[in-house]
């Protein structure tokens, strides 16, 4: 029988928006930053879906595809909220409970009494539960694995419920496009499709020997996938300590400005994690390995908590100038770590700089998006850019405590 399920809400932002403004239901509603000032599609409703609107995208095209779009500003302290009333939903059933970002998340309900332990059932009532309470759709999808859950949710979209029981579930990937897999993006899908692979029954096809070696570590954990084998455990969702990123350089560093360029990247991508996972930082810790392997850290504590980049950079910045002064030998390693996380309502509101926040929020939410879409590498700040060159180095490694 199937045990895990897996819930993501329906257009979450743009469905907030037409919750809360009744006039807009059933209008195409789109979130993100105005068109004049460059701004970026957050979110699209359904309605504005069929034009070809979607996340990521200038909001200048979105409003050529769609001129009939209702542009909203967003309001992320609400869809954080919403967001911890579904986390609760959730842990009211089952402390198994894996959250993806604020819209998604994995339950295990493998020991969970309730409906009598039916997982098809216990998922009807999730369902139900967040109607009532946040008066949202979900869509929601039941397997015996992690990954077919996902893509249940995803196939039944919107508003749907899809079972796959063990029985169904070879049969169910079989006739799937490989871009549906997890695991499968646009490089591992060119190289697969230059052998001729297009479905997961094609993929099937394949020897693991020879995905290995055409797609190196991936290869086999595909070839487990289109054959329904996913053995990854939901990781129960707890606070962490701190949330962190860390690059090792291929050659010892020397040059301040890739060092900075390097530094700025880190606050980048452990914001994009904070604003992922709902979480914000009270300080922030710089950590250095020189080249002798002698390592330092150094921390400051954040005026106030904070998940933007741009804060962090602020305050990495001026640690970083403060050790440079003091002489710097060649450096081998730079990590970034955001600690005291908090909930977004333990924050303390200042109301002069509070309309500051939200702006820059709005701002950076809108570059996740195109990150999540495109990759780390697709969208990079002035300041950045203004920098040298990144030098080659060893690939950044999450480290969470």
């Amino acid at each position: 029988m199937p045990v895990i399920i897996h819930v993501d809400m329906d257009a979450f932002f743009a469905s907030i928006e037409q919750r809360d403004f009744p006039e807009l239901r059933g209008k195409p509603v789109v979130v993100g930053g105005s068109a004049e000032a460059r701004g970026v599609v957050s979110a699209a409703s359904y309605e504005a879906r069929p034009f070809g609107v979607h996340s990521a995208m200038p909001m200048s095209q979105a409003l050529r595809r769609c001129p009939g779009a209702i542009v909203m500003p967003g309001r992320y302290h609400v869809y954080q909220e919403v967001s911890r009333q579904i986390r609760d939903i959730f842990f009211s059933v089952t402390p198994l409970v894996e959250m993806l970002s604020l819209d998604e998340g994995f339950l295990d309900v493998k020991r969970v009494p309730l409906a009598g332990g039916d997982a098809p059932e216990i998922g009807k009532i999730l369902k139900a539960r967040i109607r009532e309470t946040t008066q949202l759709v979900a869509s929601v999808g039941v397997a015996p694995v992690k990954f077919v859950a996902k893509i249940a949710s995803e196939h039944g979209k919107p508003n749907g419920f899809v079972v796959i029981t063990a029985e169904e579930m070879l049969d169910f990937l079989a006739t799937l496009h490989i871009k549906r897999l997890w695991g499968v993006g646009p490089t591992t899908r060119g190289k697969l499709e230059r052998l001729g692979v297009m479905t997961v029954a094609q993929l099937r096809n394949l020897s693991k020997e020879v995905l290995q070696r055409q797609l190196g570590s991936m290869g086999p954990e595909l070839w487990n996938r289109c054959r329904g084998i996913d053995p990854r455990p939901v990781v129960p969702h707890a606070r962490p300590k701190q949330l962190s990123k860390e690059t090792t350089f291929a050659r010892d560093l020397t040059d301040d400005v890739q060092l900075r360029s390097e530094l700025h990247l880190l606050t980048d991508q452990v914001g994009m994690r904070l604003r992922s996972q709902g979480y914000l930082a009270s300080g922030i810790t710089l950590k250095i390995r020189f080249a002798d392997f002698r390592t330092i850290a150094r921390s400051a504590k954040l005026r106030m908590p904070t998940d933007l980049s741009q804060e962090l950079w602020n305050q990495a910045s001026e640690i970083w100038e403060a050790e440079r002064v003091r002489g710097m030998p060649p450096v081998r390693l730079l990590g970034v770590s955001a600690g005291g996380l908090v909930e977004p309502e333990q924050r303390q509101l200042d109301l002069f700089a509070e309309d500051d926040h939200e702006r820059e929020k709005k701002l950076e939410s809108a570059t996740d998006a195109i990150r999540k879409r495109f990759g780390n590498a697709s969208i990079k700040s002035a300041d950045f850019l203004s920098m040298k060159p990144r030098p080659r180095h060893e690939p950044n490694r999450p480290v969470e405590d």
